[in-house]
């Protein structure tokens, strides 16, 4: 590489970390005074610890103590006064409360939305479609209870459930909620009421809960979901298709049953939803949604839904660059610490690869950044080098295509 357009005064980690301002960090140590108690280990050094720890992806309290201390001078660009200990980083991680971490996270999410915003729908809808799901995250000690049956052999291992409500048009989740493995995916429900009245949301079929989709059909808020299987029905009416949209079966409306108990009392209830069969050349298969909207078409209903394939991209972008398979404390607090960390650090890297239109994969990017996380390597100028060098080799294709002989032309050989 050349050292006059490569190399800059400052690390990779240095660069990365400019893009949260000081005035951030200091709001959310604030607003949950996470300095309070804190003699040896400040928020800001906290913060720049943990995110060290998860770019340069190390897996105990030793590696990042000594990794750090390898870096010598170069502590001075993290403004970093010193390299916290062992028991101080643990200390840190069990005591500080880690909604200082979840601030931060969602202060960075608004100042920087406007620019990992990508959505491929229309404006109108994209700007108000939420994807609601969760991921849940195997621990090796049973810290929170695990999922599904008790083990016989008792070595059942721990999970954290990460319930995540996604913003469409940007790719990253605008709320998460941290619960035991074990709680049901419907209890997350409680948590989203601040959801803009006239919003759009999906959700797979663990979220189905009638009563819960009568209080958004009050609220204007619209929902997609997949019919279950065994799900029971009693047709209304069936509602015109149209010959733009010969994928669509049947768009119709159907009346479904369901209990509703209050105070103690429990009644039996009925409601009309819109129901909608579409058929997939890709899949060779039929698929059945739910919704309560009316207004928008057969094919926008479909549409809203196959967007929901975005957060399982989310939570295959974060387990692969950023691999939570060890956690640097066994406490439910350093654990989410560590998954905010992540986030935050997967927020960083998506402002630089979509500020610099890179056209490099991600998970290149990423790794790139944990090999060279203290060299003293401009980011800017690696993203550009790439695209000029992917521009070449385009260019070298079409001049290659042009001088090929046509293919129907016979060629002959002196």
């Amino acid at each position: 590489m050349d050292k006059s357009t490569n190399y800059v005064g400052q690390p990779i980690f240095t660069q990365v970390l400019s893009l949260i301002s000081p005035e951030l960090i200091e709001q959310s140590c604030k607003t949950h005074q996470a300095d309070k108690f804190s003699k040896k280990l400040s928020f800001k050094d906290h913060l720049t610890t943990m995110l060290y720890t998860i770019f340069s992806r190390c897996t105990s309290l030793r590696e990042v103590q000594v990794g750090l201390e390898l870096c010598h001078g170069k502590l001075n660009h993290l403004d970093l006064v010193r390299v916290p200990a062992r028991s101080t980083l643990s200390d840190g991680n069990a005591k500080r409360s880690s909604d200082a971490f979840g601030t931060l996270y969602q202060s960075l999410y608004q100042k920087y939305n406007h620019i990992i915003s990508d959505s491929h729908l229309k404006p109108s809808i994209a700007a108000k479609l939420y994807v609601l799901d969760s991921s849940t995250i195997s621990l090796f000690k049973a810290i929170l209870k695990p999922a599904g049956r008790k083990r016989n052999d008792g070595k059942s291992k721990g999970g954290i459930k990460v319930h995540t409500l996604l913003k469409a048009d940007c790719n990253m989740p605008s709320f998460i909620k941290f619960s035991a493995a074990a709680m049901h995916d419907q209890q997350f429900y409680d948590c989203i009421n601040e959801l803009p009245d006239g919003s759009i949301i999906t959700f797979d079929k663990a979220y189905i809960n009638y009563q819960q989709f009568e209080k958004f059909s009050e609220r204007g808020i619209t929902y997609v979901v997949p019919q279950k299987d065994n799900a029971k029905f009693e047709s209304v009416k069936e509602l015109e298709l149209s010959d733009t949209e010969p994928l669509i079966l049947k768009d119709e409306i159907i009346k479904v049953c369901f209990e509703q108990t209050i105070e103690g009392i429990t009644m039996k209830r009925t409601m009309e939803i819109r129901r909608i069969a579409y058929y997939s050349p890709k899949h060779n298969n039929t698929f059945i949604y739910q919704t309560n909207n009316l207004e928008l078409t057969a094919t926008e209903i479909v549409t809203i839904y196959q967007n929901r394939w975005q957060i399982e991209k989310f939570f295959k972008k974060l387990k692969q660059n950023f691999p939570l398979n060890y956690f640097l404390g066994d406490n439910e607090n350093a654990i989410q610490i560590q998954i905010w960390c992540a986030l935050i650090g997967l927020l960083l890297l998506q402002v630089l690869h979509k500020e610099n239109h890179a056209t490099i994969a991600f998970s290149i990017l990423s790794a790139i950044v944990s090999i060279h996380l203290m060299n003293y390597i401009s980011i800017t100028d690696i993203i550009n080098q790439y695209k000029k060098k992917r521009s070449r080799i385009k260019d070298s294709l079409i001049l290659k295509k042009r001088k090929a002989p046509p293919q129907n032309q016979p060629q002959f050989n002196f």
